[in-house]
């Protein structure tokens, strides 16, 4: 039930909300009581491996593999990005695991019990244009669906204001008020459905691959593709700087989930146990699922003649009940990251901003309504590229988010926080008024290098020297590492060491 009608009673081991300020606590945000300590090294890799079988991630290897690279040469490439973005992914999954603390909650401690609103709302309300992106995705594949059993008898005229017609309308909406249901049962009913979901797609994509490799008729057919880099290639010399920006993207793929992922390591069993999990289900399964996209991607030059990197398009090619369950694995897919990468983040984020008044469910709710108010099907037929460069943009201004936790709570907290002092207006965290100077003062800075490549990226600005773009192409990197190091700096001044 919502924040404001529900019960005031206390978790077990958790202060009650009277000894709180009412403006920065509410039973959602306050640190996870021993019995909602649920989650095993199964269901984090399980989480894991339930957001990565999706489309985004299914056409990661095609676009490196469009720029040159041979197959062992992609997956390679989604392997070590993953690595790397394991390291911040378990870092800051530590506060969540050892104080049972979300995201909005642990930005208090660099940016003040007030300031922490902003890179909240930052991380927020990228998830939030995603999450209308992908239930647009879901809803689509949804009505293919209905029309491959009913031999395309739900096309319709596109309904005035809409844009659409009824059958998608229908179709989105279905699909969105699934996902309301998944809001309405908390955290809990989503790692229910990750545990299920994730047997069930590593079969689907298993299938996907022996379907390609008995239509292709041999495993080299798949695995053909060719580096362009080697000496008579069409790129040839030109690997390592393609590499480092390729690996750079890799790396931001995930960039937004390192930020909020103590809103799912905050229901930890135990250190151990995030660590395991995420360890398993990241890096492994990434480079296992851009195998099956290239070597699938291949066998489409065999069997139909061209290379066909995008799911949709390849089940509506498949014909028959093909499309059905294909297109079926992709709803469920869109559904599970979706919730855990689109929906956990926003609804946190928005209760921070009254908790009195805005619950986790509640937060979740505002986030659905926004899915359905930015009309996801307009933006993107309107707006195309400029749309994904614009939230890829948006959410390379999260890497400096990224470096600041980081320095804070391993270099400056020591690991230590004062957790009833994140709930309070008059504690060690509250700095000046809530806002801590520090943290802020070190995000700006952060940002700063790499705005440049932005502005010129969402062509706001027509040219901007080489030196800025190559910064924009590293700028996850480049925030988390400037930021990082002036929060450290200017909270080593605050403190007079």
């Amino acid at each position: 039930m919502d924040a404001e009608s529900s019960p005031q009673t206390d978790k077990p081991g958790v202060l009650s909300h009277d000894q709180h300020d009412p403006a920065l606590w509410n039973a959602d945000l306050a640190p996870s009581a021993p019995d909602e300590r649920t989650w095993d090294w199964k269901a984090f890799a399980s989480l894991w491996v339930a957001m990565v079988v999706c489309v985004p991630a299914y056409l990661l290897s095609g676009s490196l593999v469009s720029e040159g690279m041979s197959w062992w040469q992609a997956v390679l490439t989604v392997f070590l990005g993953n690595l790397i973005v394991l390291v911040p992914m378990i870092l800051v999954g530590h506060a969540g695991a050892k104080h049972g603390v979300p995201f909005p909650v642990l930005l208090r401690s660099s940016f003040g019990t007030v300031g922490a609103r902003l890179p909240a709302l930052l991380r927020g309300f990228v998830a939030c244009g995603w999450f209308g992106i992908n239930t647009w995705v879901g809803g689509s594949a949804i009505y293919v669906i209905l029309n491959t059993l009913t031999g395309e008898a739900l096309k319709g005229t596109a309904l005035p204001f809409l844009g659409i017609d009824l059958a998608q309308t229908l179709c989105f909406l279905a699909f969105w008020a699934l996902h309301v249901w998944f809001i309405r049962h908390g955290t809990e009913s989503i790692r229910w459905l990750e545990m299920l979901a994730a047997p069930f797609l590593i079969a689907m994509s298993v299938a996907l691959f022996v379907w390609a490799w008995v239509e292709a008729g041999s495993l080299s057919a798949m695995l053909s593709t060719k580096s362009q880099f080697v000496e008579g290639g069409a790129r040839e010399g030109q690997f390592w700087p393609i590499f480092i920006a390729s690996l750079t993207a890799m790396v931001g793929f995930w960039s937004t989930m390192a930020l909020n992922i103590p809103d799912f390591t905050r229901y930890a069993k135990s250190q151990k146990d995030q660590m395991l999990g995420q360890a398993l289900g990241l890096p492994l399964p990434m480079a296992l699922f851009a195998l099956i996209s290239v070597a699938v991607t291949s066998a489409t030059t065999v069997i139909y003649g061209e290379a066909i990197w995008d799911p949709v398009q390849l089940a509506a090619r498949m014909g028959g009940m093909g499309v059905v369950f294909a297109l079926a694995a992709l709803v469920l897919a869109t559904l599970t990251t979706n919730l855990a990468a689109n929906v956990v983040a926003p609804a946190y984020g928005f209760s921070n901003l009254a908790p009195k008044r805005i619950s986790f469910r509640m937060g979740g709710y505002i986030t659905a309504g926004i899915g359905i108010a930015m009309f996801p099907w307009k933006l993107m037929e309107s707006a195309g590229t400029y749309l994904f460069t614009w939230l890829v943009g948006y959410s390379a201004l999260l890497g400096p988010v990224v470096g600041i936790l980081i320095v804070d709570y391993f270099l400056i907290q020591k690991t230590r926080l004062k957790v009833d002092d994140l709930f309070a207006s008059d504690g060690i965290y509250s700095a000046k008024g809530g806002w801590n100077l520090a943290g802020l003062g070190a995000l700006i800075i952060g940002v700063l290098p790499s705005l440049p490549g932005f502005l010129s990226a969402t062509e706001i600005v027509a040219n901007v020297p080489a030196l800025f773009q190559s910064i924009y192409s590293y700028a996850w990197f480049v925030g988390a590492g400037t930021a990082g190091l002036v929060y450290w700096i200017l909270s080593r001044l605050r403190k007079g060491v």
